[in-house]
C-alpha cells in the first residue's frame, strides 16, 4: 500500500485542482438555482407535526412559535412541565392547531422512546424532529474542579439528539420527514473556555453528516450551526448548572427569535446547513486557511489568567456596548438543574 500512497500524493492534488476548476462553477450555479427555487416553494407546514426537544426556553421556545405561526401541530419536550405549558399556551395563540406537552429527559433512552410513542399515538405522524436540547460549559479546562461533572455536556448535546433520532427513524421514513439538528458554529470554530461544548457539537455535526449519507433522500437533514445564542444554561467550573451571567461581556450573543426564524425558514426550504448570523461562514475560511491567525486572536481576546477579565470584556465595558451586545436575560439568577 505504500506505493499506492506515493502515487496518490503525486496525482491527487493536481487532479483535484483540475476537477474543481472545471466542475465547481457549474455545480455552484446549479445549487444557486435550486436555492432560488426552494425559496419560492418552501415546505408547507400546515397540518404537519413537529417534535421539539428542549422546548421550554431560549431558542427551543422560539422554534415552537415559528413553527406554530406556519400552522404546524407541536409536540413539546423538556423537563420543566410548567414552562412547557406556558410555551404551549403562547404557541396556540400564534397559530398551532394542536399541541402535545410531554415532560421528559432526553439523556434517558427509555424516556425518548416514551415521548416518541406518545407523540405517534396522539398525532399518528412526525414530519420534523427538531433536536434542540443542549447545555453549554464555560470555563478554562485547567480551572475545572471535578472532571466527572462535565459528562452531562456530552450526554445532553450528543446523546440527547441521537436517542430521539433513533426512535423517530421509522416514523420519519414513513412521512419522508426532516431532522433539524441545533448544533453550533463551535463545532467547527472552537472557542476558548468551551472545550466540552465544542467537542459535543463537533460530534453532533459529524454524526448527522454521516446519517445524511446513510439516509439519502429518505429523510432530509438540516444541520444548524448558529453563532453565540442567548441561552439559559451552562455548567460552571464547579459543575453547577447556572444562568449565563458569567458569559456576560465575554461573547456577544444574538437574539433567539431571529435565530429561530432563520432556522425554520432554512428547514422549510430543505437546506442542508443553516449558519446564523451568515457572516459566521467567513470564519470557516479563516479556520481552514489561516488557523494560526485565528488562534492568536482568540488567545488575545479570550484567554487570560485566572481571576482577571479577558480583553473582550474590558473592551465592551470601556465602549459601553455591553447592554446592546449582551441580552438582559443574562442578568437572571442561577438556575436549578432541569
Amino acid at each position: 500500500m505504500e506505493w499506492m500512497n506515493k502515487v496518490m500524493n503525486m496525482v491527487a492534488p493536481p487532479a483535484t485542482f483540475v476537477t474543481l476548476f472545471l466542475f465547481l462553477p457549474p455545480f455552484l450555479l446549479f445549487k444557486l438555482f435550486l436555492s432560488f427555487l426552494s425559496s419560492f416553494f418552501p415546505e408547507n407546514m400546515s397540518g404537519k407535526v413537529v417534535l421539539i426537544t428542549g422546548a421550554s426556553s431560549a431558542i427551543g421556545e422560539q422554534l415552537a412559535y415559528q413553527y406554530a405561526a406556519r400552522g404546524a401541530s407541536l409536540a413539546l419536550v423538556a423537563k420543566r412541565e410548567d414552562r412547557l405549558h406556558e410555551v404551549a399556551d403562547t404557541a396556540r395563540e400564534v397559530g398551532a392547531p394542536d399541541i402535545l406537552v410531554v415532560p421528559a429527559d432526553v439523556i434517558r433512552a427509555d424516556e425518548c422512546q416514551r415521548f416518541m410513542e406518545i407523540t405517534m399515538n396522539h398525532f399518528g405522524r412526525i414530519d420534523h424532529l427538531v433536536n434542540n436540547a443542549g447545555i453549554a460549559s464555560l470555563c478554562m479546562f485547567e480551572e475545572i474542579l471535578d472532571i466527572t461533572n462535565f459528562a452531562p455536556v456530552m450526554d445532553v448535546n450528543f446523546w440527547g439528539s441521537v436517542y430521539p433520532t433513533f426512535f423517530a427513524l421509522p416514523h420519519l421514513k414513513r412521512s419522508r420527514g426532516r431532522i433539524v439538528v441545533i448544533a453550533s458554529a463551535a463545532g467547527w470554530l472552537p472557542m476558548p473556555r468551551m472545550s466540552f461544548y465544542n467537542a459535543s457539537k463537533a460530534a453532533l455535526i459529524n454524526f448527522y453528516e454521516t446519517l445524511r449519507l446513510e439516509f439519502g433522500q429518505e429523510i432530509g437533514i438540516t444541520i444548524v450551526t448558529p453563532g453565540w445564542i442567548d441561552s439559559e444554561r451552562f455548567l460552571s467550573k464547579e459543575g453547577e448548572v447556572r444562568a449565563e451571567t458569567e458569559i456576560e461581556g465575554t461573547y456577544t450573543v444574538g437574539n433567539t427569535e431571529a435565530y429561530a426564524r432563520a432556522v425554520v425558514d432554512g428547514a422549510c426550504r430543505g437546506e442542508r446547513c443553516v449558519t446564523e448570523p451568515s457572516w459566521f461562514r467567513v470564519m470557516h475560511l479563516y479556520r481552514v486557511f489561516a488557523p494560526e491567525v485565528l488562534d492568536w486572536c482568540y488567545r488575545v481576546l479570550y484567554v487570560t489568567k485566572p481571576g482577571s477579565d479577558d480583553l473582550s470584556k474590558r473592551i465592551l465595558d470601556a465602549a459601553g456596548a455591553k447592554e446592546y451586545l449582551c441580552p438582559a436575560s443574562m442578568q437572571s439568577p442561577p438556575l436549578k438543574s432541569e
